[in-house]
């Protein structure tokens, strides 16, 4: 049995990224760039006035006297002539600086007086935005790894680009296992029945985390319908991911399901609690992970293993999935035995408040887990005021 960080270490060496695509800017929301995003043009593409106003000259407004207004300027009907002598032009933000022009007056300092305007206060700043003062044509604006998240998309539509290089998803399919597993709404009707709950919030984690889920299926422990199952899924997923079956009852079948294709083992049970028996194997191009059947172990651990797995796989750091943060303990944490801990904690006021619970069979807490907090084996346990790492749950 490894360590977590050797299991990480050894998840990371078998992940590399799968291969990238080209799709649409309007497509692209929450991809990840696979090559840096240049500038197709420059921005602000001519100088154009910041605010609301007039353009004028600095040097008409020495005198005081009221400057002719000869037109407007608008951002898409720039005014096409240029101010002279006692002239100005009446100008609107974004707009081009009609030549000679070397200043606008914001609107609030100027008093229009027919077809002239009287400037009452010319201001300290130019009020204009120079041509490229934003960025150049062939500037990066976005590098490759950035997650496109809604400001990324601001930018890569300002560099006027409408086709974007990005990592391919990895499709995830799900298989739930146990004889005692049924749809939820259909489990009070049968005494020995349990609920799934884990596939629909697998589908969901997945989803958060690069991937894309191309199914889930529920199947009973009889080992012709496992390898049936494990056929279909390893030919339309690039991970696969079990769910129970991984312990050692009779008719724990999860990585025998598998035996056809010739699995290489990664890992095999990793001295964490909880989640001991999550494991991860390659098979041909694919992966396969197995978590626990239990959910709050399943779901610590899809947290500690599937995502900066999917991370990877989508071409991004996997460290940046197991981004720890210390924080400090609201209440104390017993010693802890010979495998490390990773108990479930709420964030109040931006310290850790370890769940009264710490059952891996408790699921009601789950919706209260915002941390992970950190203990190493054989820990001697945490005081509150304690400095801690934690991971966001």
């Amino acid at each position: 049995m490894i360590g977590f960080d050797e299991a990480i270490s050894r998840l990371t060496g078998v992940a590399s990224p799968l291969g990238t695509e080209t799709i649409a800017l309007s497509q692209a929301a929450g991809r990840r760039l696979a090559a840096d995003v240049t500038a197709r043009l420059d921005s602000p593409r001519r100088a154009v006035s910041a605010m609301d106003g007039y353009a004028v000259r600095s040097a008409d407004l020495t005198g005081g006297l009221p400057l002719k207004v000869i037109g407007e300027s608008y951002p898409a009907n720039p005014f096409g002539h240029e101010i002279t002598d006692g002239m100005c032009v009446r100008i609107f933000t974004g707009a081009a600086v009609p030549a000679g022009a070397d200043r606008v007056v914001m609107q609030e300092n100027a008093v229009r007086e027919g077809g002239h305007v009287r400037v009452s206060e010319q201001g300290e700043r130019s009020h204009i935005r120079a041509a490229g003062s934003d960025f150049r044509t062939g500037a990066v604006l976005l590098n490759a790894g950035r997650r496109l998240d809604a400001r990324a998309l601001v930018v890569a539509a300002a560099g006027d680009t409408d086709q974007l290089e990005v990592f391919r998803r990895p499709s995830v399919f799900v298989l739930a296992t146990g004889d005692e597993l049924t749809e939820p709404g259909k489990a009070a009707a049968t005494p020995d029945a349990i609920p799934d709950s884990l596939s629909h919030a697998l589908t969901a984690f997945i989803g958060a985390w690069d991937g894309v889920s191309i199914g889930q299926v529920r199947i009973a422990d009889d080992r012709d319908v496992l390898e049936a199952a494990a056929r279909q899924a390893l030919m339309s997923a690039d991970v696969v991911v079990v769910t129970g079956g991984a312990s050692v009852g009779e008719k724990d079948f999860a990585r025998d399901m598998f035996g056809f294709a010739d699995p290489q083992e990664v890992f095999s049970k990793v001295a964490i609690k909880p989640g001991k028996p999550v494991w991860l194997s390659t098979v041909g191009d694919g992966l396969v992970l197995g978590l626990p059947g239990n959910p709050t172990s399943a779901m610590v651990t899809a947290r500690l293993f599937l995502a900066p797995l999917l991370s990877r796989l989508a071409g991004g750091d996997p460290g940046a999935a197991l981004d720890w943060t210390e924080r400090t303990l609201t209440t104390g944490i017993g010693p802890n035995g010979g495998r490390e801990s990773f108990h479930r904690a709420r964030l109040v006021e931006g310290r850790a408040e370890p769940l009264g619970t710490h059952d891996s069979g408790a699921q009601a807490a789950l919706a209260n887990a915002d941390l992970l907090v950190r203990q190493a084996a054989d820990d001697a346990g945490f005081e509150a005021g304690d400095t801690v790492r934690t991971l966001a749950f």
